[in-house]
């Protein structure tokens, strides 16, 4: 039985050892593959919430500068005279 242990020791330590024989050599290091880099478009230079609100903003100006409340009778034309 002793023989037979020391066999086994023998065999896994024979094992283990050659599990590490290529250990000190040198490592192959492969290089990293570099993915390319997506650049993003440039943004527009001026904010689109502004000129939604400009928009708006000369909607509302336009509708208050043709506002049709003349004092004039309704069915006068351009060329009469209201009287005072």
């Amino acid at each position: 039985m002793f023989t037979k242990t020391t066999a086994l020791a023998a065999a896994v330590a024979i094992s283990a050892s050659s599990v590490f024989a290529g250990g000190l050599s040198p490592e192959i290091v492969e290089t990293p593959v570099m993915e390319e880099v997506m650049v993003a478009p440039a943004g527009p230079s001026i904010d689109p919430t502004y000129i939604v609100i400009g928009l708006i903003a000369a909607l509302l100006i336009a509708t208050s500068i043709n506002d049709d409340d003349e004092e004039g009778p309704p069915d006068c034309d351009p060329f009469c005279i209201a009287d005072e």
